[in-house]
This record gives C-alpha cells, structure tokens and sequence, in this order.
C-alpha cells in the first residue's frame, strides 16, 4: 500500500514537472535589420520590440543636429525592416559682388546740342552677400540668401548732354548762381556767360547764399555719414577752387552771412533722428568766424542757446537778418519776433496760432524785413469762419509789422499759407521823398487748400495798395510755392524803373519786369531748385 502511494506521489510530480515545463516562456529570436548611412550598410541584431532609437545606439550611431532618419525614431522594428539616416549639415558663405555705377544724362545749355562731357566719373560699389548652404550627405541641395550688407555705395556716372536752346541772351547787373542737380552754377553780365562754381554733386539746397559783395557762396551739402545730415561750406566765385569747410554741421532751417562781413556766418542746428522729419531742432543761433585765408575758429560762438522753440519746436526756429548785423528776426509755428543778439533772447512781436497739420511736419510762416529795416512782413493764421477749430484754419493773412509802434495790420487776406512776402529794394524816390518799395508774394489758386495748391506771383505796395498778378499768366500753370521762390535785381537794369524779379518755376528761372510783367525763360533743363542774386 505504501509502495503504491509513492509511485502516485511520484506520478504526481512528475505530471506538475512536465505541465511547469509547458508554461514557461518560449524565447524568440533576435531581429535583424539594416542600417543604411555614412556611405555604408550596417547589419545589427535587436531584441524583439525595439525603435528606430534603440537601434542606432546598439549600432553605437549618433545624429547631428539636422540629420534626418527614416523610419523616425519612435517607430518599432521588425524583422527585415531597413533604416535611412541622411547626414545634413550648412555652412555659411560671404560673397563680394560689385555693384555697377549707373549713368545718369543731365541735359545742359552749355553744351552744343548732342554733345556730352563728363561731369562725374562712374565709381562701382561694392556688397556682401552671405549665404546660408545646405549639404546633404555632402551634396548641396540648396544656397539661400540670408543677408546683404553694402560696403560701397556706387557713385553714378553723370553726363551733361548738350540740349539746343532759343532763349536768347539778356544783359543782368551783378551776378546770379543757381543750384542744379547739386551742382552750383553762375551767371554774371549776361544769362548767356554761365560757369561751374561747385560740380560735385551733393549740394542739398538747404543754404544757398551770396555775401553782400557777391564774392562768396555760402551753401550746404551732403554727408556721407549717417549721423550727419549736412555740412556747411564756402566757395569763391572768382576762383571756385577755394572751397572752405566751416565745420558746421546738420543746418536745416537757417544760414547766412553777417551783413556786411565775409569773416562771420550765423547759422542754426538740428540733431539728426531716425523718425521722420529726420531731426529734432535745437533753435539755437550760432557764428562761426573764419577767414578767406582758410582759418575757421573751431569754436562757434553762441547767439541763441538751444531751447524748446515752443509749439512743435522739434520741427525748428527759422530767422532771417535785417539791415545790419544787430538785426535778426525770427519765425516759429506759434510766433514771430525780435532776436535780441546782445542778450541772447527772442522777444516776441506776433503770436500766431500754430497749425494743426496732422503729419510729420509743421508750419512755419515765412518772414522777410522790409529794405528800410522798419518793417516785418510775415503770414497769420487767422481765426476760422464757423465750427472749425482755430489750429485747423485755412484762412492765412499776408501781415505787416511795424517796428517803430503801431500794431501788425494785414495787407492781403486768404493768401494761403506759403505766401512768403519778398520785399524788393528801395526804388527811386519819389519827388515827395516818400520811403517807397513793392512786396512780392505768392497767392494760392485755391486759398482754402493752400497746403496742396499751386500759386500765383502778385506784387503790391509796402502798404498793400496796387496788387496785380504779375506771373505766370492765368492760362497757365501755377507755381510750386517753395520758401526761396525767388529774389530780386541788385540794381535796375539799365533803362528800367522798376526791379527785375527772378522766379522759379517749373524747374527753370525766369526774369520778370515788374512794372510790365513782362517774362523771359533764361534756362531749359529744368532741374534748378535754388537761386540767389547779388
């Protein structure tokens, strides 16, 4: 009985033996796949279940940055499968290319007709180009522009073409220069004797006066420097090599010489910004003191310290010189006024309401002295007819000033707001020994949009009296005001009463007898901005 209990026992066991043989795990075979990169075909074994990632590391490979592998990472093996790896890597390349000089005609009545003669030789600029080079497995797949620096402007090639001309010659007293396309240019006895003074090509308009004896010009041009708008500079007419630097610089609103000197010049400042307009005014009043020998005093003295200039100050102060060296007047959006130059102060004789322009600029009124240094000829923004605000106007009144008492009386209404009144000098005397001259002004076509209007010259008496439209003729079309429009005779022409009036327009000068209205065009190119007369 005990032999049989055992040999069921032992039956027992060796049944549970065999069923716990039968539940453990079968061990399956490792994978195999394929790993394709770095120009070679790798065969690994994993483990059942393994990724993308789990197989690289087993291979003991690892990927840049860029690289790409296909299948992704994450994605589980089996058996047979193949990975892809594409080594991807980018450099960066800088490239110097040359920038061609562009040829510019500039058209010239001095020149025969078709002829050319350089004015300014061509210079090529010169760039950096970097550029962003993508390799795959070491071939370039793709090269992108990523930055463009400049390192040398090009300078253009400038050619005066000769243009034929039918205007014929007029005799003129003193000398006249003129601004074309940045170059400087003279006319002296007759419109027909013309010569270069400054051919350089970067005049800016920004000052452009003759001194009192008509031997100097005094005038702006250009920087290359960013931070620098403009420098201020003279130049002799008799022999234009003399050029002086008078190592001033950003002069927006106002230069011009002392009257009476060549030694001293006063001028006004901005600091150039990045917004618009480009500068902020400091309203200051400064003199440098040179001599024609070439000596400048490196340290300008100051007439007017830089100040907020009230009401949009930062657009700027602008001022003009009377009679005599002690004489200066300036003009700002909200005023007009006396420069104490002793004192260093600015004493006001007209407020004015500013204009509201809505824009990145300000309006200031134009301003001239009357020859007898007695009188201030400005424009007023006057009071609105209605429900308009006084700051948005469009009513703008030609004024008088007298500075020997009395109070400001307007002579034209609704001008527009670029009048600027231009005093002429004083006629003949009359038999009753009456202080006499005429004020020319322009008058907008369309008062009530002046800002946008064209203009019309009309002459006057310095009391208002006898105006007529004197230029251009009704037919034709208005002038583009600007604030040095135009500029009187120095003397009358031999045989005349009246003074000859010299006007831009269309680009051109013209001459006109003030008494007749009379006009003659004395050029044709069409590209002259600034003029002066001495």
């Amino acid at each position: 009985m005990r032999l049989y209990h055992s040999i069921l026992l032992l039956f027992f066991a060796i049944t549970l033996l065999i069923a716990g043989c039968d539940l453990a795990p079968t061990e399956q075979p490792a994978l195999q796949v394929q790993i394709v990169g770095d120009g070679q075909t790798f065969t690994v074994q994993v483990p059942p279940g393994s990724t993308v990632q789990d197989a690289l590391e087993i291979a003991d490979l690892t990927l840049g940055a860029l690289d790409r592998v296909d299948p992704e990472l994450h994605v589980t093996l089996v058996e047979g499968d193949e990975i892809e790896i594409t080594r991807v890597y980018e450099e960066f390349e800088v490239e110097q290319v040359v920038i061609p000089f562009e040829q510019q005609l500039q058209p010239s009545e001095f020149l025969a007709e078709g002829e050319q003669q350089p004015l300014q030789l061509g210079e090529n600029g010169l760039k950096e180009i970097t550029y962003r080079v993508v390799y795959e497995d070491g071939v370039e797949i793709s090269k992108t522009e990523i930055k463009v620096a400049t390192i040398k402007d090009p300078l253009p090639q400038i050619m005066l073409v000769g243009v034929q001309t039918s205007f014929a010659p007029r005799a003129i007293p003193g000398r006249l220069v003129y601004l074309s396309d940045g170059n400087a240019w003279m006319m002296e006895g007759t419109t027909a004797n013309r010569s270069p003074l400054v051919s350089t090509g970067d005049l800016d308009g920004r000052v452009f006066v003759l001194s009192d004896d008509a031997e100097w010009l005094l005038f702006t041009r250009r920087h290359d420097d960013d931070d620098i708008i403009n420098t201020l500079w003279i130049v002799q007419l008799d022999n234009p090599e003399v050029e002086i630097d008078l190592q001033a610089a950003n002069v927006i609103h106002f230069a011009d010489w002392q009257p009476g000197s060549t030694a001293y010049a006063a001028y006004s400042t901005v600091e150039p910004r990045q917004a618009a307009p480009g500068w902020q005014a400091n309203n200051d009043v400064q003199m440098a003191n040179f001599s024609v020998n070439g000596w400048v005093d490196p340290s300008p003295s100051v007439v007017v310290e830089t100040n907020s200039g009230g009401v949009y100050g930062w657009w700027g102060t602008d001022y003009v010189y009377g009679t005599n060296a002690q004489s200066m007047a300036y003009a700002s959006p909200n005023e007009v006024g006396l420069v104490n130059i002793e004192e260093g102060t600015l004493d006001s004789v007209l407020e004015i309401t500013p204009l509201e322009t809505r824009s990145d600029w300000a309006w200031v009124p134009g301003i001239k002295w009357g020859p007898d240094g007695v009188m201030l000829f400005t424009v007023r923004h006057a009071p609105p007819s209605g429900a308009v605000s006084p700051e948005e106007s469009t009513i703008f009144n030609l004024t008088a000033i007298p500075l020997t008492g009395g109070e400001p009386v307007d002579l034209v209404s609704h001008v527009g707001m670029f009048a600027y009144p231009l005093p002429s000098p004083m006629l003949p005397q009359p038999t009753t020994g009456e202080v006499a001259y005429q004020v020319a002004f322009l008058r907008a076509i369309f008062p009530d949009q002046s800002d946008s209007s064209r203009y019309r010259v009309v002459i006057m008496d310095r009391d208002g009296s006898n105006q007529r439209q004197l230029f251009p003729p009704p037919e034709a079309q208005g002038i583009e005001p600007q604030r040095d429009w135009g500029v009187w005779s120095p003397q009358l022409v031999e045989g005349d009463t009246a003074y000859t009036l010299a006007v831009l327009y269309q680009g051109n000068i013209w001459l006109i007898d003030s008494e007749t209205g009379e006009a003659w065009q004395i050029t044709g190119d069409g590209r002259i901005n600034r003029l002066d007369w001495r």
